[in-house]
């Protein structure tokens, strides 16, 4: 995980990055009204389905560990570390292509610069799958440059191949096209990340349905943190966890701190895990996961000491479980078909702690009321989302909210997908999403918004 920039007076967690929006790309998808309603797509047939999700497989801590043993080895060979324009970052991404390769993965190396020092990422292809629904997982390869980084991120890049091996032994045979990423100089800026999808086209990046990053997830003193940036996302791996009896909490620490951020701000649905770094564990963590109170989940964080010997086993298998997981569930079961989408792309200004702005969406040709699973898209351009109330407003005024405003909401945007039991409403009429300021120090607008029935 990259070093967090220090936070802005007077605003708990606001840092200098998000001091104001980047409007250069942002203002390209503006319409002329807030209020005009946009076509109707007509739904589509899935091409695969499968009866139910395939059962994950356990994967084996014994591999994961023995990644993260030849990564510290080649950080020993190499200077001490596996930084981006390091010769152990390049020995690291060459492993990790070797096995890949082996298991039957296409493989690709993408090249950028980057502080003055070429930097790589590499992307793994499973064959096979609806590659119009594209399911990919990733983590950060690269370390800072005064350790080995093993939880740093060897810990997510050990799971996230292990998992791919995984795929490969089983010979699965997923309905969503799987694809596994591992980042190159996310220390210096999620540049890796940035890069690829800033250079995907347009095309490509609409066909990755989800985006699963893992950052640091056997930390020696660990917490259990789930992404809140998708509803559906987040279910997963909080279901998975329940399933072991282990409580969760949303994930704060590293909002828009790793490579999940690059994509999440080009509207790509995004979820992941993570295990704590500097922060100090509270008593009240310690009564659900054990550990150390006053504590920082990894003493060990950007530092020398972040060895093979600064992993906690029980919430590395935990994790690495929980990933595959993710990918038996999320690309194995039923491709489901996208629904009829009414969309609204007009820009609309949110007063800085003012009143509410609406934007409508309006729905008309069907029949009946609307779906107990109405997806609500939403891309809100927003230096701290906070400060945001969100709500749906059905035809008849009824609100359904969707975001609430929290103090430990610390990153900027909101770009996610709600789903709403609309089922007692109409479906046609004028739909509005309704949003508000609540605090001072603020600049935004609504970028888009969507309902897919």
């Amino acid at each position: 995980m990259r070093i967090s920039v220090p936070s802005l007076p007077g605003r708990p967690g606001r840092t200098l990055a998000g001091a104001a929006i980047a409007l250069a790309g942002l203002l390209a998808a503006a319409s002329p009204a807030a209020t005009a309603p946009a076509a109707t797509a007509a739904p589509t047939t899935p091409t695969t389905t499968a009866a139910a999700a395939l059962a994950p497989p356990d994967i084996p801590l014994a591999n994961v560990k023995g990644h993260l043993t030849q990564f510290q080895s080649i950080a020993a060979a190499n200077g001490g570390n596996r930084a981006h324009g390091r010769p152990g970052y390049r020995a690291s991404l060459d492993y990790v292509k070797a096995k890949l390769d082996a298991a039957g993965y296409t493989t690709t190396i993408q090249q950028f610069t980057s502080g003055g020092a070429t930097g790589y990422n590499l992307i793994a292809d499973w064959p096979g799958g609806d590659t119009n629904q594209v399911l990919m997982a990733g983590a950060h390869l690269d370390s800072v440059t005064t350790g080995a980084g093993i939880n740093d991120n060897g810990s997510g890049s050990a799971a996230v191949l292990e998992t791919a091996l995984a795929v490969s032994r089983a010979g699965l045979q997923p309905t969503k096209h799987l694809r596994f990423g591992w980042w190159g100089a996310e220390e210096v800026g999620l540049v890796g990340s940035r890069y690829y999808v800033n250079n995907l086209p347009a095309a490509d990046r609409s066909r990755i349905s989800s985006y699963l990053n893992f950052d640091m997830i056997g930390s020696p003193n660990p917490g259990y943190f789930v992404y809140d940036d998708d509803v559906e996302l987040e279910k997963v791996f909080k279901d998975y966890f329940g399933g072991l009896g282990v409580a969760t909490e949303i994930e704060t620490e590293g909002d828009g701190r790793s490579d999940h951020a690059s994509f999440k701000n080009v509207g790509i649905r995004v979820g992941g895990l993570f295990t704590g770094a500097g922060r100090t564990k509270t008593a009240a963590q310690v009564q659900k996961w054990g550990g150390t109170a006053g504590q920082a989940f990894d003493r060990c964080y950007h530092s020398s000491c972040d060895t093979t010997a600064n992993i906690s086993d029980t919430a590395l298998d935990r994790n690495s479980d929980a990933v595959a997981h993710a990918i038996w569930t999320l690309g194995t079961g039923v491709v489901v078909p996208p629904g009829d989408v009414y969309e609204n792309t007009a820009d609309v200004s949110i007063p800085d702690n003012g009143a509410a702005v609406t934007s409508t969406v309006t729905v008309s040709g069907r029949t009946g009321n609307a779906p107990p699973t109405l997806s609500v898209g939403v891309d809100i351009r927003h230096t701290y989302r906070g400060d945001l109330v969100i709500d749906l407003l059905a035809p008849d005024g009824t609100a359904y909210r969707l975001k609430n405003s929290s103090t430990n909401d610390s990153a900027d945007n909101v770009i996610a997908t709600y789903t709403v039991n609309a089922s007692a409403e109409a479906a046609n009429g004028a739909w509005k999403l309704r949003v508000q300021d609540v605090g001072p120090q603020d600049t935004g607008y609504i970028n888009s918004w969507k309902l897919t029935f």
